[in-house]
């Protein structure tokens, strides 16, 4: 029976599939899972979209899964090969996407919160990016890309949606994306608290695991909020689930 450790073993071995060395093969392919699941909600969701707060979501998806995609293969897969610079795309990138989706979450909330209200925090986001990215890029230290994703999580994603849900919008859009940043949380957890399975099943792929999850979950409240009545009172309807 597996049994959840404290991540203090041996790094996970390279493998050599046809002569070519990939280190964290593991790692690398979680990271790949989760770009999987990202890219593919991007493409089932953008038929639907045709305002620009789903746009903002799409653009989350994307961005996402070309963070993770690059941090598995050049940030762990070949780093040995391009070096630890190779990581920073991968960072710069994720930090866009978290912002795409506290943006999204801002504007969808703009209906409960005041119009001034609403102009701060879309200040307070920009600032929060620009301050987190010059902290990450000048220490080189990943740390404050995992704050900001906390920060825009848990602080902005999750208050707003606590907040909407309060004032009376028990939507699936809110319900899914409650669901979405309690698997990043989680994922958080895991991470931070290096918790692994096995040798094979690092902390970070165990995280990895969830933040898929989390990106799931994130799929279905986009889903439900494209699938909402427009103004019009016209529904879109998918060609298939």
């Amino acid at each position: 029976m597996a049994e959840i450790i404290f991540s203090g073993m041996d790094p996970q071995p390279s493998i050599y599939p046809f002569g070519l060395r990939i280190d964290e093969p593991v790692t690398m392919v979680t990271d790949i899972l989760v770009a999987l699941v990202c890219w593919y909600a991007f493409f089932r969701l953008r038929p639907l979209a045709d305002r620009p707060l789903h746009w903002r979501l799409l653009l989350f998806f994307i961005l996402m899964g070309a963070a993770t995609f690059l941090g598995g293969v050049l940030g762990h897969g070949f780093l040995y090969a391009f070096g630890f610079y190779a990581k920073l795309p991968g960072w710069l990138i994720s930090m866009l996407a978290v912002n795409f989706v506290e943006r999204a979450m801002i504007r969808y909330s703009s209906d409960v919160l005041s119009s001034r209200t609403t102009r701060v925090l879309t200040v307070l986001n920009w600032i929060e990016l620009a301050t987190f990215a010059a902290l990450s890029f000048g220490t080189l230290n990943f740390l404050y890309v995992e704050i900001h994703s906390t920060y825009g999580f848990l602080v902005v994603v999750f208050s707003l949606a606590v907040m909407n849900y309060l004032r009376g919008r028990k939507t699936p859009f809110i319900y899914y994306t409650m669901l979405a940043v309690g698997m990043i949380f989680i994922c958080s957890v895991v991470f931070v608290g290096k918790l692994a399975i096995h040798r094979w099943f690092s902390h970070a792929d165990l995280a990895h695991i969830f933040m898929a999850l989390g990106a799931y979950f994130f799929y279905r409240a986009t889903r439900s909020l494209m699938l909402q009545q427009d103004e019009s009172g016209a529904t879109h309807e998918p060609s298939a689930a």
